[in-house]
């Protein structure tokens, strides 16, 4: 079987999630009939049901629900997880170890079914914290994950199942293939309710204070912790070549341009035309001082980097989710 033969049945393991929609749409849209969609959460609470895809409900923490979800399957993209933004991850670590179990069984259905590829998102929580202690910080290698001190639950979940894919390949054949995410944004995704990455929090604090007309704004921290944030399509894009690549070793799917929390608020309240007080939360959940994506293995390996710009990106964030804010704001106030 082939990543590239359309007729492939391919399952989404985490299909109800922001970047699992995109994905099962971003595989229908390119000519691929057989894609099953899985994820754990109800169908009416998908963040995208694509109705030409085969939706199934299942938590696949349970090896049986793995088993009926792979069987069949030539290709797997595991993007399943319970996870969040930052202010989720450090108040539930346990949960999030948990998803260990869906890696685990989905791994051993693979292999039992004679699956042809595996993806395994990742993420960038796996990198070692003393090299992230400095808001101009360091692009991180992928060399830099070791010695081992990813961010406490999460990324110790991640890291363990990048090394559960590799040894699956080494031991038993199964070709697999591991990207390491770094802060995906983009319209479909969560904006609020607690699990919401920063991209979207500050879209919707700065919504909720243009619509309220108070115009002030929580910044968690101090504001110059440093990021970089990657725009959904070139998450997919980078997801799927990297799945049909020879690349057998974790590698970074992550925009390179770096900015501090206060200059992504600078760059919401210029797309919305509004300027707010800050007000900072020095308590609050703050993650790394400084964490951006060195990109010369990707650009070396596959001739391509995610390119989008953030201001770009952000612009269409922007817009979906004033939609969103705007149809919800009379059934209840937005969090400012």
């Amino acid at each position: 079987m082939s990543t590239t033969d359309r007729s492939t049945p391919i399952l989404v393991a985490g299909a109800g999630g922001f970047i699992g929609g995109w994905l099962v749409r971003d595989l229908l849209k390119s000519g691929h009939t057989k894609v099953r969609a899985v994820d754990i959460k109800p169908k009416p609470e998908w963040y995208q049901l694509v109705p030409e895809a085969e939706n199934l409900t299942l938590d696949l923490k349970d090896v049986e629900a793995c088993r009926r979800a792979v069987r069949g399957a030539g290709i797997v993209y595991n993007l399943a997880a319970d996870m969040g933004g930052m202010g989720f991850i450090e108040t539930h670590k346990a949960e999030c170890m948990l998803s260990v179990l869906i890696n685990t069984h989905l791994l051993m259905a693979a292999r039992e079914f004679g699956v042809d590829r595996f993806f395994y998102a990742s993420s960038a929580c796996v990198y070692n914290a003393d090299k992230q202690r400095d808001a101009d910080v360091t692009a991180l290698g992928e060399a830099d994950a070791y010695p081992a001190m990813p961010e406490d639950g999460y990324g110790w979940e991640k890291l363990f199942s990048e090394r559960m894919c590799r040894h699956f390949r080494e031991d038993y054949g199964l070709t697999t293939r591991v990207a390491r995410y770094h802060n995906v944004y983009g319209p479909h995704g969560t904006w609020d309710g607690g699990r919401e990455k920063a991209p979207a929090a500050i879209c919707r604090k700065v919504i909720a204070a243009k619509l309220s007309g108070k115009h002030e704004i929580e910044i968690w921290g101090d504001g110059e912790q440093t990021r970089s944030f990657m725009y959904i399509d070139d998450c997919l894009l980078g997801t799927r070549r990297i799945m049909e690549s020879g690349i057998i070793e974790p590698i970074n799917l992550g925009s390179s341009q770096l900015v501090t929390i206060n200059q992504l608020v600078d760059i919401v309240e210029k797309i919305a035309s509004v300027k707010l007080e800050r007000r900072y939360n020095l308590d609050a959940p703050k993650g790394v001082r400084g964490r951006n994506s060195d990109n010369a293995m990707i650009s070396r390996m596959l001739g391509w980097e995610p390119s989008i710009r953030l201001e770009d990106g952000l612009e269409r964030t922007y817009r979906w989710i004033y939609d969103q804010a705007s149809a919800a704001r009379e059934k209840k106030p937005l969090t400012i």
